[in-house]
């Protein structure tokens, strides 16, 4: 129950800014554990539908690869989000064989990669270049956990689809998000943004 109230929780702050006019999507981490149960799987599918989101704004992060004792439920539950719209990303990338077998086996939309990993340990190119084999893979990369200018310039070099962590925008709760959206300085920024309604002369 604690999970599903977690769940709902990001369904909530995902609506809160798609009712604002702002097409923000949100992932939410789940453990595999509950991407292989049924119930968990009916749930969260319900929870989804009810929630009445736009396909594209709704992803689910997958902390790990399944042990292989859970591996096909847990594929036939990520299948039957998927015909949901949701989205599917994995999270915490380390680069090995079984997480590229993965990742290409399902075809995810997202590859988390932990830049502080990626700085001490050295992650292999080869693993990362097999993650854009194909033009026309789905796959989109992200660097996560930048702490470091050091870890920016490697988010560079890696060509890094998109890019987050506390160098960026350090974490914040729901109640700063409601404290930044009305600021001064948050209207100033979104304002920079194109609007969705045309203006007198027709224009976007």
């Amino acid at each position: 129950m604690q999970l599903l109230r977690l769940f709902m929780e990001g369904l909530d702050t995902v609506s809160y800014w798609y009712r604002s006019g702002r097409f923000i999507p949100g992932i939410l981490p789940m453990p595999t554990h509950a991407l292989a149960s049924s119930s968990y799987v009916d749930a969260m599918s319900e929870l989804i539908l009810n929630s009445r989101l736009p396909v594209g704004l709704v992803a689910i992060g997958i902390q790990s690869v399944p042990d292989s004792a859970t591996v096909d439920a847990c594929k036939e539950g990520l299948l039957r989000l998927r015909r949901l719209g949701v989205l599917l990303h994995f999270l915490n990338f380390c680069g090995s064989a079984e997480e590229l077998h993965w990742i290409t086996d399902m075809q995810l939309e997202g590859v988390h990669i932990d830049m502080s990993t990626l700085r001490e340990h050295n992650l292999a190119s080869d693993a990362l270049s097999q993650l854009r084999q194909s033009p026309y893979s789905p796959t989109q990369i992200y660097a996560a956990k930048i702490g470091l200018v050091q870890d920016l310039k490697n988010a560079s070099t890696l060509i890094a689809d998109h890019a987050y962590g506390g160098l960026m925008m350090a974490p914040v709760s729901r109640h700063q998000m409601l404290q930044i959206n009305d600021s001064r300085i948050a209207k100033a920024i979104f304002s920079l943004h194109p609007h969705q309604h045309p203006n007198q002369n027709g224009d976007k």
